[in-house]
């Protein structure tokens, strides 16, 4: 049948109004170079992407390589640079290899299909990162998703397998909630069925373990033979980007099969310049991980949150969508900014404000937290 004049794009229309209906409509929104108002929201965890060691750090990549990385990393973009930092970073997390690429959230993609494929199980935790669940769907392995937190579902995911190979995927630290991945149990069904584990350290890394090193650093298992981690350089580290570590001999098999490395620009040289220089000072700094849980213990106290945060993420959930992106604006409004999660990112019914601890924050920066966040939290 031949539909003259029917206009492709008109269903847009109704699934506008349908998000606006539930609350769910997004809109960007811009910020100052330096914004006036208290910010909770960014991930910028260590209070890094202004430090003047970070910015020079950038700037003189940017002068030595110039403003792009001009191509793929097998064709001009690989620098001395990428590889210093490459080695640099692995030798904090503990890992023996490491391969950087344009962002996180290409790493994960990157790193679990290339890693797997058909004949293979992935095995996923049902909160994993929304690049995650992209990257199983790319895979064209068979994917089985298990509840958050789930040991034992994971181990019989995997005993019942008729695949050769298995890959259990988690977040080390999950970002809405901010809760922590049982490591340990994970790493013992994976390693008593013979699976490879990723683990997407994004909100570990800075945070967690001795100086920062991560939650797998933490939990003793850096460098094992069948842990491959993938983090971003654009939380605790201020910059932009994604690396994945692990055994060299993954990631000599990423340059070969992983088709975001292959067929991506390298990152800039500044985003390298400036990450490499924001590890150089955690690395001076080492107490700044620390400072991060304290300001987020801190904050969780202020917003009568009953458990103790075990990352930088405080999860205030309001409930209702509508709800919670009025008590965001009403935050801003009295000059400070936070985050507000709604469905997808997070399941219905748990909308939330979701606050960042920085390691930078000040006595007087976090009085007006405790005064603004009581005010708002007190009139829902």
């Amino acid at each position: 049948m031949t539909r003259v004049g029917l206009d492709p794009l008109a269903w847009l229309d109704d699934v506008a109004t349908a998000r606006r209906s539930a609350g769910l409509r997004r809109s960007l929104r811009t910020r100052p170079p330096v914004g006036a108002e208290l910010d909770l929201a960014s991930n910028d965890y260590l209070g890094l992407s202004q430090h003047p060691r970070v910015l020079d750090g950038g700037v003189a990549a940017l002068r030595t390589w110039g403003a792009g990385a001009t191509g793929s990393r097998l064709v001009t973009g690989n620098t001395e640079l990428h590889e210093s930092f490459e080695r640099d970073l692995a030798d904090f997390v503990g890992a023996e290899s490491a391969l950087v690429f344009s962002s996180g959230y290409t790493a994960n993609l990157g790193a679990v299909v290339a890693l797997s494929g058909p004949g293979t199980l992935l095995v996923s935790d049902a909160l994993t990162h929304a690049s995650l669940v992209d990257a199983c769907r790319l895979s064209r392995a068979r994917v089985v998703v298990t509840p958050h937190g789930d040991v034992a579902a994971v181990a019989a995911a995997l005993a019942g397998r008729a695949e050769e190979r298995a890959v259990v995927i988690t977040d080390s630290v999950f970002s809405a909630d901010g809760d922590l991945a049982p490591l340990t149990a994970l790493h013992e069904a994976c390693r008593r069925h013979g699976a490879l584990m990723i683990v997407d350290e994004a909100h570990g890394l800075g945070v967690r373990g001795a100086g920062g090193r991560g939650l797998l650093h933490e939990v003793g298992l850096a460098g094992a033979p069948d842990v491959v981690m993938t983090t971003t350089l654009s939380k605790a580290l201020g910059s932009q980007g994604g690396v994945v570590l692990g055994p060299a001999a993954v990631r000599e098999h990423l340059i070969d099969a992983a088709r975001p490395f292959i067929f991506d620009t390298g990152l800039a040289p500044a985003a390298v310049g400036a990450a490499h220089a924001a590890l150089g000072v955690l690395i001076d700094e080492p107490w700044r991980a620390a400072r991060v849980l304290e300001h987020a213990a801190a904050l969780a106290e202020i917003c009568d949150v009953a458990e103790t945060p075990t990352s930088a993420v405080v999860s205030v959930i309001l409930g209702d969508p509508e709800v919670a992106f009025a008590a965001a604006a009403a935050c801003l409004d009295s000059g400070v900014r936070v985050g507000c999660f709604r469905p997808p990112s997070v399941p219905a019914g748990t909308s939330r404000l979701r606050l960042t601890a920085r390691a930078s924050l000040t006595d007087d920066e976090m009085a007006v937290a405790r005064r603004v966040l009581t005010d708002v939290l007190a009139a829902r």
